[in-house]
């Protein structure tokens, strides 16, 4: 048994120590939004957060997660009424939308260290989130704006 919070919610998981938290997150509490991209840590679709800092969770076991709070897409804000979520479709960045989830976490981690981020400091932090139809200039657009907004 793991014990973990996600999105507020207490969880009493009855899974293998070493499963990958994102095979927890998708497949055992039904959690879809963070994806699966690459499976060795490399491309940033599977990014969540565990105590406010991101992390890869297909390579994560969840016992590193255990008495620790994750934080999924879907407990960003459930609304899509996050300023990254709102700033994200101003700006038109999804297209296939597959890596959105990855970066907006990635993006959000950001923002909650640094609220007026330079250009710089977003590709820096960005860096290793890979957007597979290369909207890359619309990310950074869409994190300026919320930057903004927030």
């Amino acid at each position: 048994m793991v014990q973990i919070s996600v999105n507020g919610r207490s969880q009493r998981l009855d899974v293998e120590a070493d499963t990958p938290l994102l095979w927890v997150l998708r497949d055992t509490l039904g959690l879809t939004g963070t994806k699966y991209g690459c499976g060795i840590a490399q491309c940033g679709a599977c990014t969540v957060h565990v105590n406010g800092e991101p992390v890869r969770s297909c390579s994560t076991p969840v016992s590193a997660a255990e008495g620790k709070r994750v934080t999924t897409i879907e407990g960003l804000s459930p609304d899509a009424s996050h300023p990254l979520q709102k700033a994200w479709v101003a700006e038109q960045v999804p297209q296939c939308g597959y890596c959105q989830s990855g970066q907006i976490m990635q993006a959000a981690a950001l923002l909650a260290k640094n609220s007026n981020p330079s250009r710089a400091e977003i590709v820096k932090h960005m860096n290793g989130n890979i957007c597979r139809c290369g909207t890359y200039h619309r990310i950074i657009a869409a994190i300026q704006r919320a930057a903004k907004e927030a």
